[in-house]
């Protein structure tokens, strides 16, 4: 018998790696997107659901503006807590499997090892508070049904992320200044879709996962290796110096975690997650934007 798949967010970067790898067998996934059900009209996910009849929602939906969540506190929790809210609810009352995707940015990033799944959150800032309450909304499932996957700096050939970022800026300008006192693991949103791929054929396990590929580095080395494999694929054209700089001579509105790491070990072991290697899957996706021309 074919299980259905509900994914929100149909426009995520991670919801259309989603679709590019395809459900797994036994299977089928419908996407929606936020004008088909808006997470945050509680009438109205009850209606979709309710007529969907999904065996699993998956929610990718989020808002992800970590600065302007700052000074919109209030729609930004709206959103990555009161949405989950709708979602975990319906799931609840429908014996459905809800996976939800949420962030590194719970951490403070004063940890001098990676950050395991049962570590305390003590997030910096207003989105990773609002992801933080969006977590809490799947502890009121009944036992078994819900999942929590953190992942840290995702990124794809899809949407607005670092990688398609840098490679903009590289072929606009002649120098590029990049923090260096920021650490984490770059993670491709294909090798994310992958792991949760797998999370539907594993019912029987739940809770919180972390999920990263294997690199750890700063964004000023990241941007090194995005610039190198950009000119490989001739996605760019000419090589420009990149100058590292602190957070403090770059300033945000929003403060970000000095160390993000995640040890994805659980999620590795629970699922049989082969080794991802991160160099692979910056090359794979630098690969998918020269196909499409650019960045822009």
């Amino acid at each position: 018998m074919t299980r259905n798949a509900l994914v929100t967010g149909s426009q995520s970067q991670l919801a259309r790696c989603l679709r590019m790898a395809g459900a797994p067998p036994g299977w089928r996934a419908a996407y929606l997107a936020r004008g088909e059900m808006d997470i945050t009209d509680a009438a109205q996910v009850h209606s979709v659901l309710s007529a969907a009849a999904p065996d699993c929602v998956i929610n990718t939906a989020a808002y992800t503006a970590v600065d302007r969540a700052e000074t919109e506190a209030d729609e930004a929790r709206r959103v990555n807590a009161g949405g989950v809210a709708n979602l975990a609810r319906w799931c609840g009352e429908n014996g459905a499997r809800l996976i939800h995707v949420s962030t590194d940015f719970v951490f403070d990033g004063r940890a001098a090892s990676p950050y395991r799944h049962d570590d305390a959150p003590a997030p910096l800032g207003e989105y990773g508070r609002g992801k933080l309450a969006g977590e809490h909304e799947l502890d009121k499932l009944p036992a078994g049904q819900g999942v929590i996957v953190r992942a840290s700096w995702l990124y794809s050939e899809f949407g607005r992320n670092f990688v398609r970022t840098m490679l903009g800026l590289m072929a606009e300008r002649d120098e590029l200044a990049v923090v260096n006192d920021q650490t984490g693991c770059p993670t491709s949103a294909h090798s994310l879709a992958a792991l949760i791929w797998r999370m539907l054929l594993s019912p029987e396990k739940s809770g919180l996962y972390h999920w990263r590929d294997g690199g750890v580095m700063n964004w000023y080395e990241f941007a090194l290796e995005i610039q190198k494999w950009g000119q490989a694929a001739g996605v760019l054209q000419k090589m420009i110096p990149i100058r590292p700089i602190t957070s403090a001579e770059y300033p945000t509105s929003a403060t970000r975690p000095a160390y993000s790491v995640m040890d994805r070990a659980r999620a590795m072991e629970d699922f049989g997650m082969p080794e991802r290697d991160w160099r692979s899957e910056l090359i794979r996706v630098i690969g998918a934007i020269a196909e499409q021309g650019g960045p822009q």
